[in-house]
């Protein structure tokens, strides 16, 4: 595809300030896959010609050269001596201004910033500046018919007995733990240090960590599936071998499904003790006045839970209608460098529902050891839905946005004020809009649908069967997510400083 245009003059916002002409440029644009675009830009040398006198002409005025007043030394004169400084200059200028028209008028949706080396690209002495980039973009397809589809609906509903178990759990995060001698039961909390062995090579190690004695250990990549017959009975000072296997979708090909030597060395045995629900506890729990109202909130994040898994399940069924005909391509690049911004969104989805950091922290390491294919899964779900949203105009409002900021405080006892100040600083509130428009195209679909509602039997929960800690067996380095526009204006890299960032006043 080639295309010539003109770009658009911004407004003065002075009557008195000269409108700049439009830069003249010409676009030729290749699909090597359905999400990247190979974009070639050609500016005229007539333009780089322009762009150049209007530089020096604003430079000659106010020049200081040795043996002159400031702006009274010869024109030819200051173009010798500042010419490598206006050159990059004009370059930058000339990069800005196409690439603004190229993003913004292209048959494309970005979703990530142009790719180039800014110092790889010469301002020709003669003839028309040329470069190129690569970008990443949405995939075109044609939208799917999501209307009058037919659904079922799972329905749960929150007995007495779940809100025991919960209460349990909650006031387990707050027991006294006592150093034992007695033999480790489930249940129990162990401090242990860990080494991770491959052979006669250590390939990494654990400093002391407290977990739970459960009958499965989960790791960021990797499960003891027999940590609890390993580990029960275990004392202070005991050193046990066992076997931990690493998952797989592990980065590291070679190393999928690997077994791996593991060391664990029992540093304590700690025996725990649930607080009574005394007044004063439950002030400092949360400003609590009754069991009952302990008891209220409680329920409350259990039927937020189950909310979520029916929105999962409607989402599941809805995706899998959707995705039937939508066939496209997703670059591998692509998909590594979403991960964690797809695992960073799913946790927000998880605190606004009411999970702890224990459940969490299980769903986090279950992700990383199928990332690639469950990111895989996600991206395409994510672009059907964005363009659904496109077309019907949905979008995340203000409001939307300090509801599930405050949903997040409330599940992390933190204010709303510190909630909303650490997700800007870590760049997660596009992760927030994106759930937030997702779940409203669900909604829009599902309104649509057809919708039987079916009674869920909830299998119960083995007490203990899992616990999960944060700890790479194989340390890989972590894959960036789809860059958000770094500059607003699409300064290339090194064109200009990085944009600073607010600090976190709290």
């Amino acid at each position: 595809m080639s295309t010539s245009f003109d770009t658009d003059s911004t407004p003065a916002e002075d009557a008195a300030a000269p409108v700049k002409d439009p830069l003249q440029l010409n676009m030729e644009v290749s699909k090597p896959h359905a999400c990247l675009r190979e974009v070639v830009v050609t500016i005229p040398r007539g333009e780089v010609d322009r762009y150049m006198k209007d530089a020096y002409d604003e430079l000659v005025p106010e020049a200081q050269v040795p043996g002159f007043r400031a702006g009274r030394a010869p024109r030819k004169l200051v173009e010798k001596q500042f010419k490598d400084r206006i050159e990059d200059r004009v370059k930058g200028s000339l990069l800005m201004d196409s690439l603004a028209k190229v993003t913004e008028d292209a048959e494309f949706s970005a979703i990530g910033e142009p790719d180039f080396d800014y110092e790889s690209i010469e301002l020709p002495e003669k003839g028309e500046f040329k470069y190129q980039f690569s970008i990443e973009v949405r995939p075109e397809f044609e939208t799917p018919d999501w209307k009058k589809l037919e659904l079922k609906k799972p329905v749960e509903t929150t007995s007495e007995e779940d809100v025991d178990a919960a209460l349990q759990r909650v006031l387990s995060r707050y027991a006294s733990l006592e150093a034992s001698d007695a033999p480790a039961e489930l249940g129990d909390r162990l401090l242990i240090t860990a080494k991770f062995v491959d052979g006669d090579k250590t390939i990494s190690e654990m400093d002391e960590e407290r977990v739970t004695l459960a009958n499965r250990l989960s790791l960021s990549d990797a499960v003891c599936e027999n940590f609890g017959e390993l580990m029960k009975d275990c004392k202070e000072g005991d050193v046990v071998t066992g076997k931990v296997k690493l998952g797989e979708g592990h980065a590291n090909e070679e190393m999928q499904g690997k077994e791996i030597d593991a060391t664990f060395t029992v540093v304590e045995v700690l025996k725990e003790q649930l607080p009574e629900l005394t007044s004063e506890f439950l002030d400092e729990l949360g400003e609590f006045e009754s069991e009952d109202e302990l008891r209220e909130f409680v329920r409350g994040s259990l039927e937020r839970q189950a909310n979520f898994r029916t929105e999962q399940a409607m989402r599941g069924s809805i995706i899998e209608k959707l995705l039937a005909s939508a066939d496209f391509e997703l670059p591998p690049t692509l998909v590594r460098r979403q991960m964690k911004r797809e695992l960073d969104r799913k946790v927000l989805e998880f605190r606004r529902s009411g999970f702890d950091d224990d459940m969490i922290r299980r769903f986090v390491n279950a992700s990383k050891q199928n990332m690639q294919q469950g990111t895989e899964s996600s991206l395409r779900e994510h672009f059907i839905l964005e363009q659904i949203a496109d077309e019907e105009k949905i979008d995340a409002e203000p409001q939307e946005y300090e509801t599930e900021i405050q949903l997040i405080a409330e599940q992390s006892d933190s204010s709303p004020r510190r909630v909303r100040a650490r997700l800007e600083k870590t760049g997660q509130m596009d992760a927030l809009r994106n759930q937030i428009v997702e779940r409203k195209v669900i909604e829009l679909i599902s309104e649509a649908a057809t919708v039987t509602e079916e009674p869920v039997e909830k299998e119960a929960e083995e007490k203990n069967e899992e616990f999960a800690i944060d700890h790479e067996v194989l340390p890989t380095k972590d894959h960036d997510a789809i860059p958000a526009a770094k500059y607003d204006d699409n300064t290339p890299k090194g064109a200009e400083t990085e944009e600073k960032q607010e600090k976190d006043k709290d």
